[in-house]
């Protein structure tokens, strides 16, 4: 079963939205199971979750425009296979986002990789921008953004304005996350819905604090190390 392409449509007037929902399979339903798990400690928490991210990565490659590429094996023999046809930079939303960046570097390792600092001021619960450091030529071709959980979209649309602003054309910027909650992706298709989505979940919901149900609590503290596992 391959990955689908849903309409999310937003809970207000707007356009739908192209949300690509890795598919469900039992494999990866059995990598959730073992991600979200309260009891799971920092090593197992990562060692499912890079499992999980290299699905999404696999996943916004297939999506790159590619040009033929041809090279001779060993046996004398040409082959003709392919390669990426466009610039690629990569931009972690700190902390979280950070954790994609191991696997990205697996498949490519000399990719430009920029961050941003977006923080929920205490008083507004607004986000605001304190850092953003950029490759020089993220304007020249697709931007792959990484903010593992897309809650209420607040600070994900924070950081899609510094790459607009940046030159980077909307329709360029590939948004990584493992878990999306529907009003995430009702305000992104509002605001940018140009901009393509990945994800290996779509959640149920949000509580009243905006975290998403069913969920899998604070992402940046369980991958590095800043969460204690419960006991069994």
């Amino acid at each position: 079963m391959s990955a689908q392409t849903l309409p999310v449509t937003p809970l207000h007037c707007g356009p739908a939205l192209p949300v690509i929902e890795l598919a469900q399979t039992d494999r990866l339903r059995a990598l959730h199971a073992q991600m979200r798990d309260k009891r799971a400690c920092q090593s197992t928490f990562t060692f499912y979750a890079d499992q999980v991210i290299r699905l999404l990565l696999e996943q916004a490659y297939a999506l790159l425009p590619f040009s033929d590429y041809q090279v001779t094996t060993p046996l004398g023999v040409p082959y003709q296979g392919k390669r990426l046809a466009t610039g690629l930079c990569a931009v972690s939303v700190m902390r979280a986002g950070e954790s994609m960046e191991f696997e990205l570097q697996r498949i490519n390792r000399d990719i430009p990789i920029g961050k941003i600092l977006v923080q929920r001021h205490q008083q507004s619960k607004q986000p605001h921008l304190y850092y953003s450091k950029l490759p020089g030529n993220i304007a020249d071709g697709y931007v792959m953004l990484f903010e593992p959980m897309l809650a209420t979209g607040g600070s994900a649309l924070c950081a899609l304005d510094v790459l607009l602003e940046e030159g980077v054309r909307a329709d360029r910027i590939l948004l990584l996350n493992l878990l999306s909650s529907p009003a995430g992706l009702a305000r992104i298709a509002q605001q940018q819905p140009a901009v393509q989505i990945i994800t290996s979940s779509i959640e149920q919901g949000l509580t009243e604090h905006a975290y998403m149900l069913p969920g899998i609590g604070d992402f940046g503290d369980r991958y590095f190390g800043t969460w204690q596992a419960e006991a069994v």
